[in-house]
């Protein structure tokens, strides 16, 4: 007897261990439900009790040769993986054969993911037939759970464990070679580097220090040599092109101006509060102050030989920044502004009295006042006129605004402009979300800028969110009209109504235009989120 119960104990805890995962290995196996087991009742009672525990003991033995047949037939039926060598792989390299790539040992066919890929099939295109590795080095935004769940759906086998990686992608970080940065900067992204200065340093100074400006990379940091640096200027038809180098631009009369570089994602975070989109997730920081020197780009061009058209056309600049297949960053601006000689682009070499930093552009960068950061193009290496605006991605499929209605399903980027002047925007950089203030009195600080040259004619700033309104002081240098090229800081010291226990502190900025911030980032979310600068908002407690 106590054997038999040994038994029965030993089958009750295979009935526990095996029942559930069994049960879903037969319906994975099988569509008939008589096949899904029963534990019957091991109760027993009375002088019958041995012989029906037998019978039941027969039952669950029974039982268990049917699981562990299902059990076999389902480990039989998964299906080994095929096995395909890394020849195999790049013959699938176009929509007609297929389009496979490779990321570690497991192969996959992205076919059908191609058109949806976010960064536009092109991309993706330059990995038919191979790794993925070079390209998520280049892009480390990519090495993402969901990112992987989503690829994870294309698997159709794995790489022969004999067919070793080619010494191709035994290559060297791309990255290895960027420059050191200030501790301080708060990081967005490693790869590319992408950073921002904190809020309490972002207004400390009208200028701001090179090591904490903020710092928005594509790609990775090129390490140029200054002496070998040659700008091409392309030539209009019949001209000849030039080939400038530092020294040649040194001959050029150097022009300076004071200029506020603001990424077109700056205060992303905050959209993304409201509803998920796609970008860093930059807080107020993407925006910083300098002076920069350099040649005017109309002078240059006009040495090339260029001039104003009544046609339209645009100047295209390319960057020595590129990928693992030589596809560099580039961007452009109408061919009118560039020639204008009251917009000052530059042709900047110099940045706050010093050689540009090798983050911001060393030896050679494009500054368009009043103009996105993105048109701004670092470590630039050809300018040509062209009929059209340059056909970078960083131009065609990005930078651009849509309607809250737009998704990624529904998007048509040739149907939308490319960002230049950037809208009115503020943001209270002092006290910080979430600080505690003393009651009396508070001081709140921040900064306000508009595009185009617009300039800064009012702050308004709220400490109960929006229900009334106090005027704050300018600091800063006075703005030229039409030329208000940089920011402006501000700050209002306002009472503490009596009793308060928390404040919401709002901020809004007016243009002269009499353009002015929207309330709320509902009308103006897009799926990029970008332009985002409706009311900035802090929330602060306020102790006794």
């Amino acid at each position: 007897m106590l054997r038999h119960r040994a038994v029965i104990s030993r089958l009750r805890q295979a009935c526990r261990l095996q029942s559930v995962p069994s049960r879903l290995c037969i319906r994975a196996c099988s569509t008939n439900d008589s096949l899904q087991p029963q534990c019957p009742s091991l109760a027993f009672s009375g002088d019958n009790s041995s012989p029906r525990g037998w019978r039941v003991m027969g039952t669950l033995l029974g039982l268990g040769a049917v699981l562990a047949y299902h059990d076999h037939r389902c480990r039989a039926a998964e299906k080994s993986p095929h096995i395909y060598t890394r020849e195999e792989v790049r013959s699938h390299s176009s929509p007609e054969t297929r389009i496979w790539v490779t990321l570690g040992c497991e192969v996959f066919d992205v076919t059908e993911f191609v058109d949806l890929h976010p960064g536009g099939a092109s991309k993706l295109m330059l990995a038919a037939g191979g790794p993925l590795e070079p390209f998520w080095a280049l892009y480390a935004v990519h090495d993402q759970p969901h990112v992987r769940e989503i690829l994870a759906q294309y698997k159709v086998g794995e790489l022969s464990p004999e067919d070793k990686a080619p010494s191709t992608l035994q290559t060297s970080d791309p990255y290895a070679d960027d420059p050191i940065r200030h501790p301080a900067l708060k990081v967005n992204s490693q790869r590319p580097f992408n950073a921002e200065p904190p809020p309490e340093l972002l207004t400390e100074n009208y200028i701001t220090p090179n090591p904490i400006f903020f710092t928005r990379n594509h790609l990775p940091v090129p390490n140029l040599d200054p002496e070998t640096y040659r700008l091409h200027v392309v030539g209009p038809p019949g001209c000849q092109s030039l080939f400038l180098s530092l020294d040649d631009l040194y001959q050029f009369p150097k022009h300076e101006i004071t200029v506020t570089l603001q990424c077109a994602g700056n205060r992303r975070s905050e959209m993304t509060w409201f509803k998920e989109v796609k970008g860093l997730a930059w807080n107020t920081g993407a925006i910083s102050t300098a002076c920069w020197a350099g040649a005017r780009l109309c002078d240059v061009l006009a040495k090339a030989g260029h001039q104003l058209c009544e046609t339209e056309a645009h100047v295209c600049f390319e960057g020595l920044d590129s990928d693992p297949t030589g596809t560099a960053y580039g961007a452009s601006i109408p061919l009118a502004r560039a020639m204008d000689p009251e917009a000052e682009v530059l042709l900047a070499y110099e940045m706050n009295g010093q050689p540009l930093p090798r983050d911001h552009g060393f030896p050679v960068r494009v500054v368009v006042p009043g103009v996105v950061g993105a048109r701004h193009v670092k470590w630039v290496g050809k300018v040509s006129v062209e009929p059209e605006e340059s056909y970078s991605h960083w131009q065609r499929r990005d930078y651009k605004g849509f309607s809250p209605s737009v998704d990624w399903d529904t998007v048509d980027f040739d149907s939308a402009p490319s960002i230049q002047e950037l809208p009115v925007q503020s943001a209270i950089t002092e006290p910080k979300d979430g600080e505690t203030v003393q009651s009396g009195e508070v001081t709140i600080k921040g900064y306000a800028w508009s595009g185009g040259g617009r300039a800064v004619v009012r702050v308004d700033v709220s400490l109960d969110g929006g229900l009334t309104w106090q005027v704050a002081e300018l600091d800063g240098e006075e703005q030229r009209p039409r030329k208000a090229w940089a920011w402006r800081l501000w700050h209002l010291q306002a009472p503490v109504p009596a009793g308060k226990k928390e404040l919401n502190i709002v901020c809004k900025a007016v243009d002269d235009s009499y353009n002015v911030q929207p309330d709320t980032v509902a009308p103006i979310w897009n799926l990029r989120g970008v332009l985002s600068n409706a009311w900035h908002r802090v929330h602060v407690r306020v102790t006794p």
